[in-house]
C-alpha cells in the first residue's frame, strides 16, 4: 500500500480550484483502493510534513503560485519524494507566461506576439512605452499577469484607453505584465498524456471546443461554474486537417515546454486555419468543469485511471530525480 500526500489547496489565488482538484483526487484513490490518500493543505509547515510523514509519493494538485512556479517540486526532490507530474524546471518555465513564449518560439510552435513589462519598469518609466509597443503590436490585445491561471487578471483591451487600467489588473496578480496579440478564432483545448519514464509515447486527446455561453471570454465564472460554456469534443463543424494541425501543434508544445505526467494546451484557430498556442498549463485542474475533465469523458478514461497513470510516472521519474525508490532506506 502506497501513502500518498494529495497537495493542495496552498495560498494562492486558486486555492479553492485547487481544494476541489485535490478532493476529486482523494475520492479517486479511495475508488482505485490499495492507498492510503492524505489530503495536505499546504502551508508553512509542508517542510517539516514531507519529512516526517512517511509517505511514499506526492501527488500535486496545487494550481497557481507555490504549486506551478517550481517551489513544490524542488521541495520534493530535496526530501527526496517522488511527485507527479512536470518536473522541477520545466514546471516553473511553463507557468511563466512569457518564458513559456520564448521557449515555443525558439522551437518554431506558434504563439501570438508578445511583449512583457515590469512593474518596476512601468513605475520608473511610466505608461508611455507600454503603449508605444502595444500600438506596435496592434489592437485588439490581451493583457494578464505572466505568472498566474485560471484567466485570473485578464483583460481584453480593445484600444489605448483601455490599457492601463488592464495593467493595474493584470499587476494585481503578479508584478510581471504580458500583453499579447488578440487572435480572433475558435479557442481549443488539448489535453495530453506524458508517457511513463521512458516508455512508450504521450497520448493526445481529443481536441475541446470552448463557448462561453454568458461571457465574452473564457473568464474565471466561465471555467468553474457548472453551465456557464459550452465544452463540445471532438469539435464539430472543424475541417480535419485543420483539427489534426492544432492537435499537433498542442503535442509540439508539450514537448518543446518538456511537460511530463500530463498537461493542457490551450490554443486558438483563427479564421485561416492556424493555430496559435496561447498557454500550457503543468498542473491542469481536475474539478468537474475542468477541460482535462472533459476530455477523459469524452474517451471514456475514469479519472482513476488518469491518478493511476501520474502515480506510475512518479514514482518512474522518482528513481532517476532523486525520489525515493525501493532499495533505498
Amino acid at each position: 500500500m502506497a501513502r500518498v500526500a494529495i497537495l493542495c489547496g496552498g495560498r494562492s489565488h486558486e486555492r479553492a480550484v485547487s481544494l476541489r482538484t485535490g478532493a476529486r483526487v482523494e475520492q479517486a484513490l479511495h475508488a482505485i483502493g490499495g492507498h492510503e490518500a492524505v489530503l495536505v493543505d499546504v502551508d508553512e509547515h509542508l517542510p517539516e510534513t514531507l519529512r516526517t510523514g512517511e509517505f511514499d509519493v506526492a501527488f500535486i494538485a496545487l494550481h497557481g503560485r507555490g504549486g506551478e512556479d517550481d517551489q513544490v517540486q524542488a521541495l520534493c526532490e530535496l526530501t527526496r519524494l517522488p511527485y507527479t507530474g512536470t518536473r522541477n524546471g520545466p514546471c516553473g518555465a511553463a507557468f511563466h507566461k512569457a518564458r513559456a513564449k520564448r521557449l515555443l518560439l525558439a522551437a518554431g510552435v506558434p504563439t501570438p506576439a508578445f511583449i512583457t513589462f515590469s512593474e518596476h519598469a512601468i513605475e520608473q518609466f511610466g505608461a508611455g512605452d507600454v503603449r508605444e509597443e502595444a500600438d506596435e503590436l496592434g489592437y485588439p490585445l490581451v493583457v494578464k499577469p505572466a505568472r498566474a491561471g485560471s484567466s485570473l487578471g485578464t483583460r481584453f483591451v480593445d484600444d489605448a484607453a483601455d490599457l492601463p487600467r488592464a495593467l493595474i489588473s493584470a499587476m494585481s496578480y503578479d508584478s510581471q505584465v504580458l500583453v499579447e496579440r488578440h487572435v480572433r478564432g475558435r479557442e481549443l483545448s488539448v489535453t495530453i498524456l506524458g508517457a511513463i519514464g521512458d516508455e512508450g509515447e504521450p497520448r493526445v486527446l481529443p481536441a475541446v471546443e470552448i463557448v462561453p455561453r454568458h461571457a465574452d471570454w473564457f473568464d474565471y465564472e466561465s471555467r468553474y461554474s457548472h453551465g456557464e460554456t459550452e465544452f463540445t469534443c471532438p469539435p464539430i463543424g472543424f475541417d480535419e486537417a485543420v483539427l489534426a494541425r492544432a492537435q499537433d501543434t498542442a503535442r509540439a508544445a508539450f514537448e518543446a515546454l518538456d511537460i511530463s505526467g500530463y498537461g493542457r494546451v490551450d490554443l486558438i484557430v483563427d479564421e485561416a486555419g492556424d493555430p496559435w498556442v496561447l498557454e500550457v498549463s503543468p498542473v491542469p485542474g481536475l474539478t468537474e468543469t475542468s477541460l482535462v475533465s472533459v476530455a477523459l469523458d469524452a474517451v471514456g478514461i475514469p479519472l482513476e485511471d488518469l491518478v493511476t497513470h501520474l502515480l506510475a510516472d512518479a514514482v518512474a521519474q522518482g528513481a532517476t530525480t532523486g525520489g525515493a525508490s525501493d532499495t533505498e532506506e
